[in-house]
C-alpha cells in the first residue's frame, strides 16, 4: 500500500501542480500544458532577485521553497516566473545572449553550461556554495563543473533511468527479472512468444532511444569511451565499445524487443509507461521522472504493488562498474554574471539556506522523488513503504559515475546529429558503422 505523503501528491497532481507531459531535455522535465509564462505575483522590478522556472515536475517543491524563502526575507524578496519546457529554452538562451537573464539560471549542466562559462554568462559559485555541497553526492557535482570549477549546483531531485517491470507478467511467465544482456534477450523471446511487448520504447519522441546506447556504452566499454567524445578527439565514435552497443541495439530490434509500433509510440502524456501498467508490455527503460506518472495514471496498479523496478542489465566482459548511471544527476541553478552584486548575493543566500534544508528534502520525497543528499536514510524510507525511493537513493549513493544524458553533455548541434543517427539505427536505415562516420563528422 502506498505511503500517505504519495498519497497527498496525488491529490496536488489531480489539481493540476504536476504535470505530466514528457519533452525531450535529456529525456526528462515534463511541461506544462502550453508555452506561456506565469509570473508568481512578486513584482520582479521591486524582487532582490529573479528566476524562471519549469511547470511540472518538481514545481511543488520549488514553489514552497520560494514561498518559505519570501515569508522570512521581505527585503530579499526573489520573483518567479514559470515556463512550458520548449518556451523556457528558446527564451533563455534569447536573454542570456542579450545580458538580460534572470538572476538563478536554471540548466541541466552539460554543453549548455560550458556554453555559458565560455561567454562569461554566469559566476563560479564553488568556494561560497562549498557548505551545501559537502552533502551532495560527487557524481552530482560534477555535472555543474566546468574546467574543475563549480558554476551550477544540484537543485532537485536526482534522475537516473531505470528499468521499470510489470511483476505480474513476469510472475506469469514464470522468469526472473534481467540481470545480464543475454537474460534480457531470453525475456524478449519469451514475451514476444506471449503476445506481449517485451519492452515499451517511445521512439516517436527519439530522446528515449538515448538510454540504450548510453548505459551499452557505459557497460561494455565504461565512462571514458564517452569521456573521449565530450573531449573532441578525433575518431572518438569510432570506439569498439560504441559500435557494439549500436549493434546490440539493432538485435534487440530484430529481435522485437520494442515490438512493431515503438516509431510511432510518443512519450508524451506517457505513451510508453501506459503499455506497461496496462499489462501490454513487461518493461520499460524510463527515467525517474516518471514514476509520479505511474502514481498519478495508475493508483489501482501501484497499490497493487505490480510496479518493479531494477538496474540496467550488465553486460559479460564489459569493463564498465555495473553501478554506474546513466540519466540526469540533478537539474542545476547558476547564478548570472549579468546581475548586480546585491542580486547575485540574494540568489547565494537562498542557495544556502532553502536548496538542501529539512522542508525542501521533505517536499521532494512527497512527491516521489529523491534529492542527491548524503546521509538522509531515514528520511528517505519513512517516506515510503513500498522501498522504491530507497532502490533509487542507494542507486545515486552507491553510483562511481553518473553520466549525464548525452543529449544535454554534447554541444547542441552534436547532440542533433546524435538523435537524428540514433533513430536511424534503431529503425535499421543505417548500419553501426555509417552512424560512427556521420557521428565523427561532428568532432
Amino acid at each position: 500500500m502506498k505511503p500517505r505523503r504519495f498519497r497527498q501528491s496525488l491529490a496536488v497532481l489531480a489539481a493540476g501542480s504536476m504535470l505530466v507531459t514528457l519533452a525531450a531535455c535529456g529525456g526528462s522535465q515534463p511541461t506544462g500544458p502550453s508555452d506561456s509564462q506565469e509570473s508568481s505575483g512578486v513584482d520582479a522590478a521591486s524582487a532582490g532577485a529573479t528566476l524562471w522556472g519549469l511547470t511540472g515536475g518538481s514545481e511543488p517543491a520549488l514553489r514552497s521553497s520560494l514561498k518559505r524563502w519570501n515569508s522570512a526575507h521581505s527585503d530579499q524578496q526573489i520573483a518567479a516566473e514559470w515556463f512550458a519546457n520548449d518556451a523556457y529554452k528558446e527564451k533563455i538562451r534569447t536573454s542570456i545572449g542579450s545580458g538580460n537573464s534572470p538572476t538563478l539560471i536554471y540548466s541541466w549542466g552539460g554543453g549548455t553550461l560550458a556554453d555559458y562559462v565560455a561567454d562569461d554568462a554566469v559566476i563560479d559559485l564553488g568556494d561560497q556554495l562549498k557548505p551545501a555541497l559537502d552533502r551532495v553526492f560527487e557524481s552530482v557535482v560534477d555535472t555543474g563543473r566546468v574546467n574543475g570549477d563549480i558554476y551550477a549546483v544540484p537543485m532537485n531531485q536526482s534522475q537516473p533511468i531505470v528499468l521499470y517491470y510489470n511483476k505480474k507478467l513476469f510472475e506469469e511467465a514464470g522468469i526472473s527479472v534481467p540481470s545480464t544482456y543475454a537474460e534480457l534477450l531470453d525475456a524478449v523471446e519469451t514475451f514476444k512468444s506471449q503476445d506481449v511487448i517485451p519492452i515499451a520504447l517511445a521512439g516517436q519522441s527519439v530522446w528515449p532511444e538515448l538510454m540504450y546506447i548510453e548505459y551499452l556504452v557505459d557497460r561494455i566499454g565504461g565512462p571514458e569511451v564517452f569521456d573521449a567524445v565530450l573531449a573532441g578527439e578525433q575518431g572518438a565514435w569510432s570506439d569498439p565499445a560504441i559500435v557494439e552497443a549500436l549493434t546490440k541495439i539493432q538485435e534487440l530490434v530484430d529481435a522485437g524487443a520494442f515490438g512493431e509500433g515503438f516509431a510511432s509510440t510518443s512519450a508524451d502524456g506517457g505513451g510508453d509507461t501506459a503499455l506497461v501498467y496496462t499489462g501490454r508490455a513487461a518493461m520499460v527503460l524510463q527515467g525517474a521522472w516518471v514514476y509520479p506518472n505511474f502514481l498519478k495514471n495508475a493508483p489501482e496498479f501501484m497499490e497493487a504493488g505490480k510496479l518493479g523496478y531494477a538496474p540496467f542489465p550488465a553486460v559479460k566482459g564489459g569493463s564498465g562498474d555495473e553501478a554506474n548511471l546513466v540519466g540526469n544527476p540533478s537539474n542545476y541553478w547558476s547564478v548570472s554574471a549579468a546581475a548586480s552584486e546585491e542580486e547575485q548575493q540574494v540568489a547565494i543566500d537562498y542557495l544556502l539556506a532553502e536548496t538542501y534544508s529539512k522542508e525542501n528534502v521533505q517536499d521532494f520525497l512527497e512527491i516521489g522523488t529523491v534529492p542527491p543528499l548524503k546521509g538522509i536514510e531515514d528520511e528517505v524510507a519513512a517516506a515510503d513503504e513500498s522501498g522504491y525511493l530507497p532502490f533509487v537513493y542507494d542507486m545515486i549513493k552507491s553510483a562511481p559515475h553518473f553520466q549525464l544524458s548525452w543529449d544535454q553533455a554534447l554541444p547542441p548541434d552534436q547532440a542533433q546529429a546524435l538523435l537524428d543517427n540514433l533513430s536511424k539505427i534503431f529503425l535499421g536505415q543505417i548500419t553501426p558503422q555509417q552512424f560512427v562516420d556521420a557521428m565523427n563528422a561532428t568532432l
